[in-house]
């Protein structure tokens, strides 16, 4: 437990990736392999479940430090994170813990879920004795489940390579799944994990559990340069970037399986998808975008129709009728049970249109579209087309290589994919509201509410429409801070009401009605793109201007 606490410290303090690839090669070269099996699930992404309700971590740990509810309560007001705050107030340890984290998390995190309150405060308080103050900031943030920390799934993937003397691919395939929590981390699957790679063995034969993973996907990279720097138009293939849920549908050995891009099993989630798959040959695996589709449209629905498929807890019948979904299949990754991700996209391609064709007619039509290829004689007409994006109800334009092979993750080592995205909707809005931010942030407000003015009525309003917490160096962050401490109105638990006084400039990819929202209005991707110094919060935009962009979208 003290080592991964040491390593969760390390990799908060540090936005610099190499520091943090160092930090993680330590620690898993020294690690047992059930400790670093749960290391590495946690930091891959895989999220520990809540153990006990915050309302009684709080009471404890209130009752453990002596402190009455309203300096407690003030003390969390000044450090913004719940599980900071206990490990400060908590007095010093009496014990030492020398229990690994798998011992730690299989023996007691997980053991505390149903647990009487008075067997929860007897072993929390014993727990907490035994810990110094960065090894209770860990425990208490697994128990609470809200462990996270700064570290992208690939620096774990290339730090488990480095360890291992095996190529980071082959790694990053062997780590598909590794979170879905049907499978609880083992020292046994660590080890196959990091095996070395030898001819002739069969440590990268799935087995039988695993029969259903995907394959890593390919990501693209944000194209910045002008295209014509890419060389031929003739050597890409461009299509639409539409705006859904990233998934690969796997048919191996029968069965059916949907995984996101963020390796969730959601099969459940979209059953006419797995309908479709149920069609499929055996041994197939396509990578595409799940859109919201009505049967027989002729383009797809707006994100939000596709939102109560991954939010409601149960698909009623008019969740499925009013949010209906479809594959738009960009690749054929995996034909008659042999892997394609060598062989070049347009070859690909053209197995993948000849497997749409080969399925019956409604299949093809409804649930199953092959992304349709975007062709121009050259840049500027590509442009050109590119410029109809809003119009389209698109994000821009993908292009990739067409001698590219299926790569892992976001590298250009097997062929490169751009997004070629329009620049986003941006307006200039008012800060109102401020929160803490979490991790190396949680002393400073970071994430904000911002509003625009309603001129209804004559009266002129500033109505909230947004929150964002991105865009900003750590300076201008700690600049704002300043700003919201010292312009502080009222508070609402956590959250601050200021006086208005900054203007930033907030950019986002879609807009749509949403009665939910008091303005009537969501945006998609929120984020700051500038602080508008020079401007008045007199100057800031109207809630008549997003209402345009609405407009514009749904045209």
């Amino acid at each position: 437990m003290r080592r991964f606490a040491t390593l969760y410290t390390a990799l908060d303090a540090t936005t610099s990736t190499n520091e943090k690839l160092e930090a993680l090669i330590a620690y898993f070269s020294g690690a047992e392999p059930e400790d670093a099996a749960w290391a590495s699930y946690f930091l891959a992404g895989g999220k520990p479940r809540q153990s006990v309700p915050t309302r009684q971590l709080t009471e404890l740990a209130r009752e453990r430090a002596g402190l009455p509810e309203w300096l407690f309560d003030e003390s969390y007001q000044a450090v913004g994170d719940l599980a900071e705050t206990i490990a400060h107030v908590l007095p010093p340890a009496s014990g030492e813990s020398s229990l690994g984290l798998a011992q730690w998390i299989e023996e007691r995190v997980l053991t505390l879920r149903g647990a009487s309150p008075a067997e929860l405060r007897e072993r929390l308080l014993s727990y907490w004795d035994e810990l110094n103050w960065s090894e209770r900031f860990l425990l208490t943030k697994l128990i609470g489940g809200g462990f996270r920390v700064g570290v992208a799934r690939q620096l774990v993937v290339r730090a488990l390579a480095v360890v291992a003397g095996v190529d980071h691919k082959r790694i990053a395939q062997r780590m598909v799944g590794w979170t879905d929590s049907r499978q609880a981390p083992s020292a046994a699957r660590y080890l196959r994990l990091i095996a070395p790679e030898a001819q002739g063995d069969d440590i990268d034969t799935p087995h039988e559990s695993d029969i259903g993973l995907p394959y890593p996907f390919f990501l693209a990279h944000p194209l910045q340069a002008d295209p014509a720097t890419l060389g031929s138009p003739a050597d890409w293939i461009a299509e639409w970037k539409w705006d859904g849920i990233r998934a690969q549908i796997v048919k191996r050995a029968g069965r059916v399986w949907i995984w996101s891009r963020g390796e969730d099993l959601v099969t459940e989630r979209f059953p006419e998808l797995a309908s479709l798959g149920a069609a499929l040959p055996d041994g197939t695996v396509i990578d595409g975008e799940i859109l919201a589709w009505e049967p027989g449209g002729a383009a797809p629905l707006p994100f939000a129709r596709l939102q109560p498929r991954i939010t409601r807890k149960s698909l009623t019948k008019k969740v499925l009728a009013d949010s209906p979904a479809a594959l738009l299949a960009y690749d054929l990754l995996e034909e008659n049970g042999r892997d394609l991700r060598t062989e070049p996209l347009h070859a690909r391609r053209a197995r993948l249109d000849a497997l749409a064709q080969a399925l019956s007619t409604s299949l093809a039509m409804d649930l199953l579209r092959v992304s349709p290829m975007v062709v121009a004689p050259d840049w500027p007409t590509l442009a050109a087309l590119r410029d109809e994006s809003r119009a389209r109800g698109v994000e821009g334009l993908m292009l990739k290589e067409r001698a590219s092979m299926y790569g892992v993750g976001r590298t250009k080592a097997s062929g490169t994919w751009w997004k070629w995205k329009i620049d986003p909707y941006s307006i200039d809005a008012v800060l109102l509201y401020a929160q803490r931010g979490h991790g190396r942030r949680a002393s400073l407000y970071t994430d904000f509410t911002f509003a625009v003015w309603d001129e209804a009525d004559g009266v002129r309003t500033l109505v909230p429409f947004a929150k964002a917490y991105s865009g900003l160096t750590d300076e201008e962050m700690r600049q704002v801070d300043a700003v919201v401490r010292k312009t502080t109105i009222e508070k609402f638990g956590p959250v601050r009401s200021v006086t208005p006084t900054l203007v930033f400039e907030i950019g986002f990819e879609g807009i749509q009605a949403s009665p939910r929202h008091k303005s009537g209005i969501a945006v998609r991707f929120p984020r700051m793109l500038r602080w508008r110094t020079d401007k008045a919060i007199d100057d800031a935009d109207t809630l008549d201007m997003l209402k345009g962009f609405l407009n514009e979208a749904t045209a």
